[in-house]
């Protein structure tokens, strides 16, 4: 018998569980810090480690007191957080600013310089991250505090994803040289690659700005999978956290990745996560090029495979703005939506309205929603909403297919499938396969078993994964809603596809207006329904 804890950072709160590794989850506890935004600026995004480091002493206490256990009976902690998450440091690790956090889109300028000048100069890595550089990831969001903190740059040391930075801290280090990194994420948003030499050279990053010069060799150090060991817990963090020095604490990785480790994922699976934004998490045995995924790297899900991720920068961010600006709450918005059927409200719902993460790659973008009428109501937005990002995950998933990765099984995971039915009911339609839900919240699980590894309870991730994982609850697609959203779907796409990319200003959209009318007056007259089932 062992006992861990797991810890995952997210966007509002870190959660950690402690787990048994015979009887499973015994207590959990939560504690939030703020997301500090800017009304004068709606790309700006930020949080501060030492609320991050106040949450997480919290949230372990409360955890402990929650299983009944005592602090020194814990044999090994592991973290997770949201990513790309990126906090300068200076030459002892302290922080010279805040978190530029995951959704934090100031960097867009940036970003786009980075795409340039990576295919003008035949970077091989961009390709390797989709082909577009995004304003969420690490490059673009140091080069923009580079260039807007002039008078703090003679310290800059360094710059550290939040799951390096935390696992750091907690080990005792305070030499940036000597801080282990994520492989999860120094691949996935750094365009660190081992097989072209690790980080794009010093050569390219002068080349798109002079104030990079350095910045590689300050990146540098020990790249690590999460099957390796950071540190031990350092006897500060130890009397802090209540927990007993010495124990093991892994490397740790983006949420997002280990959340489809702790949802059962196995080789042919795609893990939606899904929260306030969409991760989509798969694994492949052979590595290709996916052109518009944001990732592929060896390692950075299970370390003896290649991960593969993707996803959309808003979900339900996107169900809690809509509520918001009708003066209610999502649980509230949400009574009766289960009576909608697939179509009827004849909106469509693009849902760009923190930009596109994948397949266009485009901060710029915002959410459209067409066929509005004058009777609409804000429920009517949150089912197409709802429409909009299950049409969305389906663009990215047919795009993962057609390059080789593996999609056999489709897994709901994370928060917002655990709270909504119809969520999970619509993506099944839309799919027209099979969900997968798991039969309980598995939030920090995945981090519980990196750590059963670190203390070597389990021999491998898929002997921890039967041990510990819940199961899953199959949602079935229904045959008249999968026919109607057959019939929608090539519209959708016709109109992610013109409205998103800039050189598509000749494609004739004129008739999904009066498609969706008339799919709408369908489905309510149950045309469609009637067609399916003969």
């Amino acid at each position: 018998m062992s006992v861990v804890a797991g810890v995952d950072f997210g966007t509002l709160s870190v959660r950690v569980s402690i787990f048994d590794s015979k009887r499973g989850k015994l207590g959990a506890g939560v504690a939030g810090y703020p997301l500090l935004r800017r009304q004068d600026d709606p790309d700006h995004a930020t949080q501060s480690h030492s609320d991050h480091l106040r949450a997480l002493a919290e949230a372990v206490r409360r955890a402990l007191a929650d299983s009944g256990m005592e602090g020194s009976s814990v044999a090994s902690i592991a973290m997770d957080t949201t990513g790309s998450s990126v906090i300068p440091v200076d030459d002892r690790l302290e922080p010279l600013d805040d978190y530029y956090l995951w959704c934090d889109h100031r960097a867009w300028k940036e970003a786009g310089e980075i795409t340039r000048a990576a295919h003008d100069r035949g970077l091989e890595a961009i390709h390797w991250c989709g082909g577009i550089y995004s304003s969420e990831w690490g490059f673009a969001k140091l080069l923009h505090w580079l260039r807007h903190n002039p008078q703090k740059r003679g310290r800059f040391a360094s710059a550290f994803e939040h799951c390096d930075m935390i696992a750091a801290t907690l080990c005792g280090v305070t030499n940036p040289a000597m801080a282990p990194r994520s492989i999860c994420a120094m691949g996935h948003k750094w365009m660190w690659n081992s097989a072209l030499g690790g980080l794009p050279a010093e050569e390219f990053l002068t080349g798109v700005d002079p104030l990079l010069a350095g910045v590689r060799a300050k990146l540098d150090g020990r790249y690590a999978t999460s099957d390796q060991i950071a540190g031990h817990l350092s006897a500060e963090w130890a009397a802090r956290l209540g927990l007993r020095a010495g124990i093991p604490i892994p490397v740790g990785a983006f949420d997002a990745h280990w959340d489809a480790i702790g949802a059962g994922a196995r080789l042919g699976d795609v893990v939606n996560v899904v929260g306030t934004s969409t991760c989509i998490i798969a694994e492949s045995e052979s590595s290709g090029l996916v052109p518009g995924v944001c990732g592929v790297v060896p390692g950075s899900v299970d370390p003896a495979r290649i991960g593969i991720e993707a996803g959309l920068s808003a979900t339900g961010d996107i169900f809690e703005a809509i509520a918001r600006r009708a003066g209610v709450t999502v649980a509230e918005l949400s009574r009766g939506i289960e009576r909608y059927r697939a179509g009827e409200t004849g909106l469509f719902r693009l849902t760009w309205d923190n930009g596109d993460r994948t397949v266009l790659v485009n901060p710029e973008l915002g959410g459209v929603t067409l066929g509005w009428r004058l009777t609409h109501t804000a429920q009517d937005e949150l089912f197409a909403a709802l429409e909009g990002t299950a049409f969305h995950t389906r663009v990215i998933l047919e795009r993962m297919e057609e390059h080789g990765v593996p999609v056999r099984r489709i897994i709901n995971g994370g928060g917002v499938p655990q709270r909504s039915p119809v969520l999970n009911r619509v993506y099944a339609d839309v799919m027209n396969k099979p969900i997968l839900v798991p039969k309980g919240d598995v939030t920090s699980l995945g981090s519980a078993i990196f750590a059963f590894l670190a203390a070597g309870a389990f021999r491998s991730i898929e002997e921890a994964q039967d041990a510990l994982c819940p199961g899953h609850v199959l949602v079935a697609p229904d045959a008249a809603a999968a026919a109607t959203y057959a019939a929608l779907y090539p519209l959708y796409k016709k109109l992610y596809f013109a409205f998103g990319r800039r050189e598509s200003d000749s494609i004739a959209v004129g008739d999904v207006l009066p498609a969706l009318r008339r799919i709408a007056a369908e489905v309510r007259g149950g045309s469609i329904a009637a067609s399916a089932a003969d």
